[in-house]
C-alpha cells in the first residue's frame, strides 16, 4: 500500500538519494529565468505494470515554495502527505479519520529525493551529480548515473508544459522491457500565487 501511494518517491529514497493536458508543474531550465517563487498543482499518477490490465490510479494536490518547501498530497485512494518545510521532512498517514506522524521510511532518504526534486523546482536540472540530461525539443531525460540506481530506475522523462517554468508531466520508467512505469499528470497550475506557510509545516 505505501508503495502504491509514493511509488517515485520509495524508488529513489530505495537507494537512499529522489483540466487534463494542461502544463501543471515547475521545472526545466527556463524556472529561473522565469522566477518562479510558488507553484500548486493537482495531478493525477498512473502506476503501469504489465500484470495489470489498467494502471493503478491516484490523484492529490502538489505545492511548491522557493527555495526548499514542497507539500506532495494523496489525496484518493488513500490520504497521505509527505512535507518539506525549508529542509526538513515529515510524512503523515490517515488513520482513523487523523492524520498521524509515520516513521515507517527512513527520513534521510526522503530527505535527500525531496531535495532533487527541490532542486528540479528550482531549474537546477543541468550540471546534476546523480542523473545525466539529455533534452529533445520539450522532453527532457534524465538518466541515473549509478549503476545500482540504473536497475531500479531506466530513466525520468520530465515533459515540459507550453508555458515556461511548467511542466506538464513527469514519467519514471522502472523497466522499460516489461513496460513498468509510473506517470504523474499535472492540471490546475497556479504559479506564483500566495501559499499558507503553514501548508509546508503541518498536515
Amino acid at each position: 500500500m505505501r508503495f502504491f501511494l509514493f511509488p517515485a518517491l520509495y524508488l529513489l529514497a530505495a537507494l537512499s538519494m529522489s483540466a487534463p493536458g494542461r502544463p501543471a508543474m515547475a521545472g526545466g531550465n527556463s524556472a529561473t529565468q522565469v522566477g518562479v517563487r510558488s507553484v500548486q498543482a493537482d495531478f493525477i499518477q498512473e502506476k503501469h505494470l504489465q500484470i495489470l490490465a489498467q494502471p493503478l490510479l491516484s490523484q492529490g494536490r502538489f505545492l511548491f515554495k522557493a527555495p526548499d518547501s514542497l507539500r506532495w498530497e494523496y489525496t484518493s485512494p488513500f490520504h497521505s502527505i509527505l512535507l518539506m518545510d525549508k529542509g526538513r521532512v515529515k510524512k503523515f498517514i490517515e488513520k482513523n479519520g487523523r492524520m498521524v506522524a509515520d516513521t515507517g521510511m527512513p527520513m534521510n532518504g526522503m530527505q535527500v529525493v525531496m531535495t532533487e526534486i527541490s532542486g528540479w523546482l528550482n531549474g537546477h536540472i543541468t550540471g546534476n551529480a546523480t542523473f545525466s540530461v539529455k533534452r529533445k525539443g520539450k522532453i527532457i531525460i534524465l538518466t541515473p548515473k549509478n549503476q545500482g540506481m540504473r536497475a531500479i530506475i531506466s530513466s525520468i522523462e520530465l515533459r515540459l508544459g507550453d508555458q515556461a517554468g511548467l511542466l506538464q508531466s513527469v514519467t519514471i520508467v522502472e523497466d522499460p522491457e516489461r513496460k513498468s512505469f509510473t506517470r504523474m499528470v499535472f492540471s490546475h497550475a497556479l504559479l506564483n500565487q500566495p501559499i499558507d506557510e503553514h501548508l509546508f509545516s503541518r498536515p
